[in-house]
């Protein structure tokens, strides 16, 4: 069973794939054969759930 952290949970995210913004909902460590990569759920603006790496977004900020 994979250990979630919801520590960051709404957080905005930039995918950095598809350069659309998204949230954050929980954080995880998929374990392959050799190696153990860390990912995130995330959800897009149409509400869609998505698992990405973690290199693979950043936090964004809204400027106002």
């Amino acid at each position: 069973m994979t250990e979630k952290d919801y520590r960051l949970y709404g957080t905005k995210v930039l995918n950095l794939k598809t350069q659309e913004i998204g949230l954050l909902i929980c954080l995880w460590k998929n374990k392959f054969a050799d190696k153990t990569v860390d990912f995130a759920t995330c959800i897009d603006k149409t509400g869609k759930r998505y698992n990405i790496e973690l290199d693979s977004i950043r936090g964004f900020e809204d400027d106002f």
